[in-house]
């Protein structure tokens, strides 16, 4: 990638005479300096259509990074292709060092990357709580012999009901207490990104990709999730978030990556991006 000269901002583009690419330094005062994800050249046809062509990007640890496009730009299916969910016909993926590109997302996710959905995926014929329920990581419970051996049965209890003290504790920060009882298939669209959103942070992720996670989420809630993904930060989490309301984008990512056509359009600090008569003319319309 090369630095634009006009506004500062990394683009897509290469040296032409010497094919090399570089990107800006990391801006002062987000991350610490060390990629946790590393995309490089991902991509993706679907029978002649290319969805997602040589996308290459960096999301540093500690930080909250934007990914935007019009609708079509690609960003949901590299969402797939990082999270394992779509297998890349070329390009890598690294998270914290490891190359984990082909495994398969559940490996992906016990390693520490997590994703969200914009159509939620939650266990329908499961009440909310149990919903949760599944998500907290290393649970003894999961093992048979643990769970009726009389040895072990007790540490599997004893976890057990630290996990619902916490879960409880996520029902109250997400505002759905009053939900835990009431089975997934009966909720609104709303409360169902809610339990998703709850269900994703139980899993104690190192990077959590969010797809739109603020779709039919009411103003105030929106701000409280906000201020709970800034406190998380600030614990060491880091955060890749796709979302179409380009003010919450502005106000709340160090970075952003714009998407265009399938490729990587820009990438910069938001008021780089806000600035950029490329992103400006492909996308955001004149007027951020």
């Amino acid at each position: 990638m090369t630095e634009s000269p006009a506004d500062g901002v990394t683009d897509a583009s290469t040296d032409p005479e010497s094919g090399a690419s570089s990107s800006d330094p990391s801006p002062a005062g987000w991350g610490d300096g060390d990629a946790v994800l590393e995309i490089d050249g991902l991509q993706k046809q679907f029978g002649g259509i290319t969805a997602v062509d040589g996308v290459s990007f960096d999301v540093e640890q500690g930080s909250i990074t934007g990914l935007i496009g019009p609708n079509g730009a690609g960003k949901s299916t590299t969402f797939d292709l990082v999270t394992g969910f779509t297998r890349a016909d070329a390009g890598s993926v690294r998270f914290d060092g490891r190359d984990v590109t082909g495994l398969r997302p559940h490996q992906i996710a016990q390693a520490g990357l997590v994703r969200t959905f914009q159509i939620t995926r939650e266990f329908p014929d499961m009440t909310v709580l149990e919903n949760l329920m599944t998500a907290p990581p290393d649970q003894r419970g999961e093992s048979l012999a643990r769970s009726v051996l009389p040895g072990t049965r007790r540490g599997v209890i004893e976890q057990e009901r630290e996990l619902v003290d916490t879960v409880w504790e996520t029902l109250d920060l997400f505002e759905i207490d009053h939900l835990a009882e009431e089975y997934a298939r009966s909720l609104s669209g709303g409360q169902r990104k809610l339990l998703e959103l709850a269900r994703a942070f139980l899993t104690e992720p190192e990077l959590l990709l969010l797809d739109e996670p603020m779709a039919g989420v009411n103003p105030t809630l929106e701000e409280k999730l906000l201020d709970r993904i800034h406190d998380l930060r600030a614990e060491g989490y880091t955060f890749l978030l796709v979302e179409h309301d380009m003010d919450l984008i502005m106000e709340h990512c160090d970075r952003v990556v714009v998407m265009h056509q399938g490729a990587v359009l820009a990438e910069g600090e938001p008021e780089e991006i806000r600035d950029n008569e490329r992103v400006i003319e492909a996308y955001l319309g004149g007027n951020v």
